[in-house]
C-alpha cells in the first residue's frame, strides 16, 4: 500500500508531530507509514482521512499488483 501522507502533509505545512497530534496518533506511526513499512488499520486511515478532509482513497492506494 502506498500513500500521499507526506504530500499532504507538507502541502499544510505540518511536521510529522503536527500530523500525529492532529490525528491522535503517534508520530512513530507517521513515520512508519510514510517509509511504507507499517500499513495502518482502519481506524488510523480514517482519523487521517479525517484530518486532511480527504477520502480514504484519495490518500492511501494499491498498486494493481497488490491486489491480484
Amino acid at each position: 500500500m502506498k500513500s500521499r501522507l507526506k504530500e499532504l502533509r507538507a502541502r499544510h505545512g505540518w511536521n510529522q508531530s503536527e500530523l500525529a497530534r492532529r490525528a491522535n496518533i503517534s508520530r512513530q506511526t507517521i513515520s512508519l507509514i510514510e517509509r511504507e513499512e507499517f500499513m495502518p488499520s482502519l481506524l488510523i486511515a480514517v482519523k487521517i482521512s479525517r484530518v486532511f478532509n480527504t477520502p480514504l482513497e484519495e490518500i492511501f492506494y494499491f498498486d494493481e499488483e497488490e491486489l491480484i
